[in-house]
């Protein structure tokens, strides 16, 4: 941007970068260079020893009942579709290995195993680089187990949290390239495997699209994000119904990462109008977990755009549907930045951000 003299304005550069590196503003600008005292991050209890669970060394026992595994898989499951983290975390290790147990030997658990494991990659996921490594070890068990099934709808799902751990890994391009040539190999078999065949199809057509957006905003990146944003929505069609397994998948889980897509891709704004058009309704009969991620997505993006207001007002809204989702380290830094960026702060945000271990 200019001024009358022709001459580049320094407030509207220092703002955009502030945009670009996601950064307040007012810290950008900031004379004092002392660093902010930052919280140590830590694994919650449950999970650093799940953590420690898939390092520990197999332990004889007796092989369960496949109807019973199931069982317990379900409910960590549900117990992560609500936010419950740290109730799937205690579960997990015993669901582990009591799953091994099992389809040592009948081949059939090995799908039940695969799937604990990808919930376990899931969970770690949501801790970024704390549990990183381990998280990615789950992936790669969850394929493993998944291949060893010949289940497709197993094998599409563990796909789909290996691609996450590439993101997570910063082979962006690379994830976005494996979630869409699986989707394509696995297509077929999934199509004919009902709603659930079509839901882990579809979830892997988003993770292609999230993986699309990693190596910045270009024109490669939005069409290549596009395309597979494209290719969930007919998938989407295709399914009619509700998603399966707990992907949420649909058409309004589609239209929710289409407003994440834009976020990554440095389009604030047009993230938000997307948001606006979602239908609210829609939006709350889906998990809780997807709806205070949503709701985090939105914060971020209104953030960016200074409507301060707004921001706090969603990051409320995902507490009071999700706790635990709060205490998520990017989340934790997100408020912490936004107590930055509010020159006084209101009691609400700052209450937040004291139950996130936060300063305020």
């Amino acid at each position: 941007m200019k001024g009358v003299n022709g001459r580049a304005i320094p407030g509207f550069r220092c703002s955009r970068a502030a945009d670009v590196f996601r950064i307040p503003l007012e810290r950008l600008l900031a004379d004092d260079t002392t660093p902010e005292p930052s919280r140590v991050f830590k694994l919650p209890t449950e999970v650093a020893a799940l953590v420690d669970s898939l390092y520990a060394s197999a332990h004889d026992g007796n092989i369960v009942d496949l109807a019973e595994l199931r069982r317990r898989i379900t409910f960590c499951c549900q117990a992560w579709a609500s936010c419950h983290y740290a109730a799937a975390a205690r579960d997990l290790p015993g669901v582990l290995a009591d799953a091994h147990r099992s389809a040592v030997s009948r081949g059939e658990a090995s799908a039940l195993l695969s799937r604990a494991y990808q919930l376990v990659a899931s969970l770690l996921f949501k801790y970024g680089e704390l549990a990183r490594t381990p998280a990615v070890l789950a992936a790669d068990r969850a394929l493993r187990a998944a291949e060893a099934s010949g289940d497709p709808i197993a094998m599409a799902a563990a796909a789909r949290r290996v691609a996450r751990g590439l993101i997570h890994q910063q082979r962006h391009t690379t994830a976005a390239d494996y979630a869409t040539a699986t989707a394509a190999d696995l297509r077929p078999h999934l199509e004919r495997s009902g709603v659930a065949g079509l839901s882990a199809l579809g979830m892997l057509y988003l993770v292609a699209a999230v993986g699309a957006t990693g190596e910045g905003r270009s024109r490669q990146a939005v069409a290549a994000a596009t395309e597979s944003l494209g290719e969930a929505t007919q998938v989407a069609e295709q399914q009619g119904g509700e998603g399966a397994d707990f992907t949420s998948f649909g058409p309004t889980n589609v239209e929710l990462h289409e407003v994440d897509v834009l976020l990554r891709l440095d389009d604030a704004w047009s993230a938000i109008e997307a948001a606006q058009r979602i239908d609210t309704g829609a939006i709350s009969a889906l998990g809780r977990e997807r709806q205070a991620r949503h709701l985090v997505t939105t914060a971020r993006a209104s953030a960016l755009t200074r409507s301060r207001e707004d921001a706090v007002r969603d990051l409320l809204e995902a507490e009071r549907l999700a706790p635990e989702e709060m205490r998520r380290p990017s989340v934790t830094r997100l408020i912490g930045e936004l107590t930055e960026l509010v020159s006084a702060p209101g009691p609400e945000l700052t209450g937040l951000a004291r139950r996130c271990g936060l300063r305020a």
